[in-house]
């Protein structure tokens, strides 16, 4: 992009997100005056004030460039009947869900709705399992929008039905590149960080891909252990969308992701810290002040003292503004077998279309034709003729007595 590009798109943001000039001039570093020349065309760019001007304007965004979401939740419930929690906790239909006759974790089998996966045994020790990674969070939002429940009253839910938590990721998603990985990562091992973790890891990936040429998969910075009850994450998500679905760079809606991993007591507190404040920043970020904080070497002064790191402190709440718990719902949908039959399958399938016409066989419609339906695809057949409104099951009331003064 030209520098006459870069000033119109640039001017347009401004008055599209509602800045003045010397707003943004001062949260450049720069005054009012030499901004002023900059959008009139009469001041020079170079790579490096284009890179602060490009980060402070995002930050005015009233797009929300950070929004929080829950991105993974596990809960186990002390009881063998997994219908009942399907039907009273989900208040799903336990006709659209699945049944598999195994599971992970030690149990034995399992009732799956897209992706979200209720775990059964008949030990009582184990009991039933309720696992929802980061998509099957999305797919669970689509039920609580129907349902007119909210993450709050799920959790509340949950805990009312004697729930044990195991796992409870928070993701603060990060939309502008506000959040430079590469550069905390520095920061760290420069030792321009107070925190109270003993232990990172940092990875700088590259795969394989098609043409034999290396795939950058971005940059992580692990804070705390990954065996610990609590630990840190933050990744270039736009490099792990790159990897995964082949969506370029440039196109990926989020580009950094800070993640909050908690396990067991950890996880239990923090959702009790939810339920009783509702505010998920508030959460959030207690953990994140607690544990760690950023800051700029000042080699005059003892450690503790130093000043926090401008982007950091704007990151955990300095003059931006609130950020709040969002939900982003996804419906299961045939989508992802679809994505696979393109990616993996539909090269073959047309490679013997072809070998057909060549040699006048019918060998891809025979495939079909003595192919066999398994129950999974029937299910996602079954799915696909139905409303999420008709999967949902609100006839059981709930009472949410106090249940946090009896955890």
């Amino acid at each position: 992009m030209n520098d006459k590009n870069f000033i119109e798109e640039l001017r347009q943001k401004r008055e599209e997100y509602g800045v003045t000039q010397t707003r943004l001039a001062v949260a450049c570093g720069i005054s009012r005056e030499y901004y002023n020349r900059i959008e009139k065309g009469k001041q020079p760019l170079n790579d490096e004030l284009k890179g602060v001007i490009e980060k402070q304007i995002e930050r005015f965004n009233p797009q929300e460039p950070l929004f929080l979401l829950i991105d993974y939740f596990r809960v186990r419930f002390p009881t063998t009947n997994a219908l009942a929690i399907i039907r009273d906790v989900l208040q799903l239909k336990p006709d659209y869900m699945l049944y598999e006759d195994y599971g992970k974790y030690g149990y034995e089998s399992k009732y799956v709705l897209g992706d979200i996966n209720v775990m059964c045994s008949m030990q009582e020790h184990l009991g039933v399992l309720l696992e929802l990674k980061g998509r099957g969070c999305r797919q669970m939002e689509s039920y609580l929008l129907a349902q007119e429940r909210s993450w709050y009253d799920f959790m509340l839910d949950c805990l009312t039905a004697g729930g044990k938590m195991k796992r409870l990721d928070l993701a603060i998603n990060d939309k502008a590149g506000i959040l430079d990985i590469p550069k905390l990562k520095e920061k760290y091992k420069a030792g321009e960080c107070i925190s109270y973790f003993r232990m990172q890891k940092d990875y700088s990936g590259t795969e394989k891909c098609g043409s034999d040429l290396p795939k950058n998969t971005g940059e992580t910075l692990y804070l705390g252990s990954t065996s610990s009850e609590l630990y840190m994450c933050a990744y270039q998500k736009n490099y792990e969308q790159y990897v995964k679905n082949s969506i370029e760079v440039e196109d990926t809606e989020i580009k950094n992701r800070f993640e909050i991993r908690m396990k067991n007591e950890r996880a239990y507190y923090a959702v009790v810290d939810l339920l009783t404040y509702r505010d998920a920043e508030r959460t959030a970020f207690s953990i994140i002040n607690h544990y760690v904080r950023f800051v700029d070497r000042e080699d005059d002064k003892p450690k503790n003292q130093w000043k926090t790191n401008d982007d950091w402190a704007w990151f955990v709440g300095e003059n931006r503004e609130p950020i709040r718990l969002t939900t982003k719902p996804e419906p299961y949908t045939l989508q992802k077998a679809l994505h696979w039959l393109q990616r993996q399958v539909a090269p073959t399938i047309k490679m013997v279309q072809a070998l057909d016409r060549e040699n006048h066989t019918t060998i891809l419609k025979d495939m079909i034709e003595q192919a066999e339906l398994k129950d999974k695809h029937k299910h996602l057949l079954q799915l696909e003729k139905s409303t999420i409104e008709e999967r949902i099951d609100t006839a059981i009331p709930q009472e949410n007595d106090d249940v946090l003064e009896k955890q």
